[in-house]
Order: structure tokens, then C-alpha cells, then sequence
């Protein structure tokens, strides 16, 4: 049992790393500035596993707050999921992603390294492979210069940890790069609860079904794909939960740095995708085509083969167990943890 921070741990990916954490007899540390998350989570949490987290409100960019952290904790691990997330948003206002996602992740660090705690699970994304890449991306393809800024603060922060360990041996990082988390926990009780409109097809498109959305936006219909929408690799986020956990495992018996791609290895169409979903949950979604985002490639898949053999992990969820978790949770809580 080991005493873990996680950063960011009210949102949607912390909250269900949170149960598999407690399931593994952790004691488990949450800090959160509740920005784009909910307290309910955490408590409901709590519910599910039938054990207690210690919950701290504040931010990763106060420093004097997270020395007060490692002086009163005695932390062995850290999981840093606490960022800003909308693309779009990232492309409005740089400052306040770069503020947020590189400045907070420096200070997080820092603060580690004054209380001598070097084991950590890094939050990343499939956004920094090359988009010239061709799918299945697998970990030694080259990283590109992501077209947003919301990959590129991950691309910054994969960089920092890859030369801060080269600099003091201390370190051991795992760098997860993360496919298309979709799914919510089989209680229903938690799931994914973005504030506004949704960035991610997911979340949109459970609010359309609930009907709290008019219809969805399929952007792009002339991609060179099968039906020519875009292909992206779908994970459930207890799969993607227990990945952490697999790495945390991996960590604390390792130093060096070690990046593993978190997907599935199968791409689904965004058509497939919606066309599964009305079969699985017996629901229609009323759609339209749209133009294409600006930086969606056609194609993005993981090959998870490092993964699979180096972490002990596999994933457990097909996509109909995803799109029917995904309904479970929003059917039940129609304005998310409201």
C-alpha cells in the first residue's frame, strides 16, 4: 500500500483512477481546484469503493500550498491529471493553457522534488505523435508540433519529465498517452460531466440522446476512411483507469522514463460509432455532417503492444460496453453531477 497524490482527481479520468487506487488498498490523496469537476464525484467515489479519500481544494500553480501538501502527506507517488482539456478553448486563450498545463505541471514538480518524491504517472495524449504518422502509432514514432495548443502543453510537459529524469537519475515517469476515453463506471454513478458544450464526441453525443442537444455535428464526410468520417481509437475509462494503476505498479519498482500509448489498437468511424450506439441503447441521434476541424487527421489508432507486455494490462471493454455505460450514466444523471 502506498500513499498517492493525484492531481486533478474530481474530473472524469481521475475520478475512476481513484476507485481502482482504493480497490489496490492505496490511500489515496486527491488535490482539485474543482475548475471543470465536481466534489460530488469524489464522495460518490468514496460510495462506490466503501473506503475514504483525503480531498484538498487547491491549485497546482500555488506553490506554498502544495509544500504544505508534501510536508503534511507523506506521498510516495504522484498521478498528474490536473490540466485544462478543450481544444477549442486552447486556441482562444494560449496564456491561460500554457499558465495552467506547463507552469502548474513545473510547480507540481518542483514541489515534489523539495519533499524527495520521484515516482510518476503523467496524464498525456495521442495529440503529440507527428500527424505525417501512420496508424497504429506505436511509442517510437516521432512526436510532431501538435496543431493545437491543448497537445502541445502535453508535448512541453513529456519533454520537461524526459529531460528532468535525464538530469537526476531519481525520476521515474511514466508518460501515458491517451486514445479516445469514453465509457463511465458500471454503477452509473460517475461519469463524464464536461461544464458547457462538450468538446468530445462522447459527452455530445449522450446529451443529444438525453436531449439536452439538438442534434449532433459530424465533422467530415470525405476523409479516406470506409464511410469517410474520422477513425479514432475508443477506450473505456476504467480500462484506461487500470492502466494507471499498472504503471504506478511499474514505477514504484522502476527508475528511467517510459512512455506507453493507453488505447485499444481497433479504430472505430465516427459514423460506426453513432450507427453502434442507436443499436446498443435502442435510441435514435439525429445528426448532420459539418466541415472538417481544422488538425483532425482521418486516422488515429494506438499499437499497444509495449503496454500489453511491459504493464500487465489489457483492455476488458468492447466499444457496445463503452456506448452502454456511456447512456447508463447520462440517462441517470441527465445534468451530470448536478
Amino acid at each position: 500500500m502506498a500513499k498517492i497524490l493525484v492531481t486533478g482527481g474530481a474530473g472524469y479520468i481521475g475520478s475512476h483512477t481513484c476507485i481502482e487506487l482504493l480497490a489496490a488498498d492505496h490511500e489515496v490523496i486527491v488535490l482539485d481546484n474543482l475548475c471543470n469537476s465536481s466534489e460530488e464525484a469524489l464522495l460518490r467515489v468514496q460510495d462506490i469503493a466503501t473506503k475514504v479519500m483525503t480531498f484538498v481544494q487547491g491549485d497546482i500553480r500555488d506553490s506554498a500550498a502544495l509544500d504544505r501538501l508534501f510536508q503534511t502527506y507523506a506521498i510516495d507517488a504522484v498521478i498528474h491529471f490536473a490540466g485544462l482539456k478543450a481544444v477549442g478553448e486552447s486556441q482562444k486563450f494560449p496564456q491561460l493553457y500554457f499558465d495552467n498545463n506547463i507552469a502548474g505541471s513545473l510547480s507540481l514538480f518542483n514541489a515534489m522534488e523539495k519533499a524527495g518524491v520521484f515516482k510518476l504517472v503523467f496524464s498525456s495524449s495521442a495529440t503529440v505523435y507527428d500527424e505525417a504518422n501512420v496508424s497504429p502509432l506505436n511509442e517510437t514514432m516521432p512526436t510532431g508540433t501538435p496543431s493545437n495548443n491543448y497537445g502541445y502543453t502535453k508535448l512541453m510537459v513529456e519533454q520537461i519529465l524526459q529531460k528532468l529524469q535525464q538530469a537526476d537519475e531519481r525520476w521515474s515517469i511514466a508518460l501515458l498517452r491517451y486514445f479516445n476515453p469514453v465509457g463511465a463506471h458500471k454503477s452509473s454513478r460517475i461519469g463524464e460531466d464536461p461544464q458547457g458544450i462538450p468538446n468530445n464526441l462522447m459527452p455530445y453525443l449522450t446529451q443529444v440522446a438525453v436531449g439536452r442537444r439538438e442534434k449532433l455535428s459530424i465533422f467530415g464526410n470525405d476523409y479516406d476512411t470506409a464511410d469517410g468520417t474520422g477513425v479514432r481509437d475508443y477506450i473505456h475509462v476504467v480500462d484506461l483507469a487500470n492502466a494507471h494503476l499498472c504503471a504506478l505498479n511499474n514505477r514504484l519498482n522502476q527508475t528511467g522514463c517510459r512512455v506507453w500509448n493507453i488505447g485499444t489498437g481497433k479504430g472505430s468511424s465516427v459514423l460506426e460509432l453513432k450507427n453502434t450506439f442507436e443499436q446498443v441503447n435502442g435510441i435514435e441521434i439525429p445528426f448532420e455532417f459539418s466541415p472538417r476541424r481544422e488538425g483532425d487527421v482521418a486516422t488515429s489508432f494506438a499499437d499497444n503492444t509495449r503496454a500489453l507486455s511491459e504493464l500487465g494490462w489489457k483492455p476488458q471493454y468492447s466499444l457496445k460496453d463503452m456506448l452502454a455505460d456511456s447512456w447508463n450514466w447520462q440517462k441517470q444523471n441527465p445534468t451530470g453531477f448536478n
